[in-house]
C-alpha cells in the first residue's frame, strides 16, 4: 500500500457562496463535512481548527461552540459516515432470507466503500490512527467490532436456515470486509495500484459476491466451482441490479 504524504495546510474552500449563510442549526453538520475535506486534504495530524474554520465559512470560535477539540470532531465525522451506515443497516435488515440480507448489506457497504468519505477515512485509520490510541479504540468498538456483529449475525442466521455451510461467522465476516475493501481501494483510480479501474463498480461487486457466496455456500458443488470446476448455474445469488 503506497505511503500517503498529507499536505501541510488545506486549500481555501471551493464553493464561491459563504456557507455561514446556513441557518445555525446546519453548523455542526457544515463544520463535519469542511473536517471530512480538510483532514482528506492534510491529515488528522497535519489539520488544524482554523482551517476547517474557513473551509465551513465559520469563525475557530464557532467549532468550540460544538467541538471541544479536533478528536471529537473526528469521532463525530465517523459517527456521521461509517457508524451511520452501520445503524441504517441494524435496523433495515430484518426481512428476507438471510441470502438477501447479506446481498443487501454487500450493496450498501460496497457503495459506501467507492465514496469519497471511505477514502478519506481508510487513509486516516491506515497512516494515523496508530498515534491517536482513544481513537484507534473508539474506531475499533464503534465501526470494526460493531459492523463485524452485523455481519456474523447475518451468517449466523444463514447457517442456522440451513443457506450457508457451517463456519466461524465473525471470520466470514472478516474476510468479506478485507475483500470488499481492497477490491474499492484496487478499482480507485487515485490509489497509485488501480489494478480494477478498468472494470465498472458494478461488475467488482458482482465479482465479490459470486465469491463470497461461493465461499459460504452448503453445496459441495458450489465450492468446487469456486475451486476452479466446470461452471453451473448458480440460482441462490441474485446478482441483478436493484
Amino acid at each position: 500500500m503506497p505511503r500517503i504524504k498529507p499536505a501541510k495546510s488545506a486549500p481555501p474552500a471551493k464553493s464561491a457562496q459563504p456557507k455561514w449563510r446556513r441557518q445555525p442549526e446546519n453548523r455542526p453538520q457544515q463544520i463535519i463535512e469542511a473536517a471530512l475535506e480538510v483532514f482528506g486534504e492534510c491529515g488528522l495530524a497535519n489539520a488544524r481548527l482554523q482551517d476547517i474554520a474557513q473551509r465551513a465559512g465559520v469563525s475557530k470560535g464557532t467549532i468550540y461552540l460544538y467541538f471541544p477539540n479536533k478528536e471529537e470532531l473526528f469521532r463525530e465525522m465517523i459517527r456521521q459516515t461509517a457508524v451511520a451506515k452501520i445503524e441504517r443497516a441494524e435496523q433495515g435488515l430484518t426481512q428476507g432470507t438471510p441470502t438477501a440480507q447479506l446481498l443487501a448489506f454487500m450493496r450498501s457497504y460496497w457503495a459506501f466503500v467507492r465514496s469519497p468519505a471511505f477514502i478519506t477515512i481508510y487513509r486516516l485509520v491506515l497512516g494515523e490512527l496508530h498515534q491517536f490510541p482513544d481513537l484507534a479504540k473508539f474506531y475499533a468498538i464503534e465501526v470494526v467490532a460493531r459492523g463485524q456483529k452485523l455481519i456474523g449475525g447475518i451468517i449466523s442466521r444463514g447457517i442456522e436456515a440451513g443457506e450457508f455451510r457451517e463456519i466461524d461467522p465473525m471470520i466470514a465476516a472478516r474476510m468479506l470486509v478485507a475483500l470488499t475493501v481492497m477490491n474499492g481501494i484496487w478499482r480507485d483510480e487515485h490509489t497509485g495500484v488501480p489494478l480494477l479501474a478498468h472494470k465498472s463498480d458494478e461488475q467488482v461487486f458482482n465479482e465479490l459476491a459470486e465469491f463470497l457466496f461461493h465461499s459460504i455456500a452448503p453445496s459441495a458443488g458450489c465450492l468446487a466451482q469456486a475451486d476452479g470446476a466446470p461452471p453451473d448455474a448458480l440460482s441462490f445469488i441474485p446478482l441483478t441490479n436493484d
